[in-house]
């Protein structure tokens, strides 16, 4: 807090909200990482049913952050489309 530039007791208040709400949207970015990361992985491994499992939470997690102010819906809808386009490439040459 010493090195914010807030003087006013308004300011304070909302630049600790900021910093609180910066640490919950990384966390919740940072989730949809990890879980799209482990979809990858399963699929590269081979175990289907795992991957989507994965897959379906990351979708999860990616809808409740564009519900909110995390992400935007079109970025959510980037993100999703990108995962499955992947996991289909990579399960589809498994099959092949």
């Amino acid at each position: 807090m010493a090195n914010s530039s807030a003087r006013t007791p308004s300011a304070m208040k909302r630049h600790r909200q900021s910093l609180k709400r910066r640490a919950r949207n990384k966390a919740k970015k940072s989730m949809i990482k990890t879980f799209s990361k482990k979809a990858v992985k399963a699929a590269e491994d081979g175990n289907k049913e795992r991957a989507l499992r994965y897959m379906r939470v990351a979708e999860s997690l990616i809808d409740k952050a564009a519900k909110g102010s995390t992400l935007h819906k079109n970025t959510a809808a980037r993100k999703k489309s990108r995962l499955m386009k992947k996991l289909h490439q990579i399960l589809g040459s498994l099959q092949a």
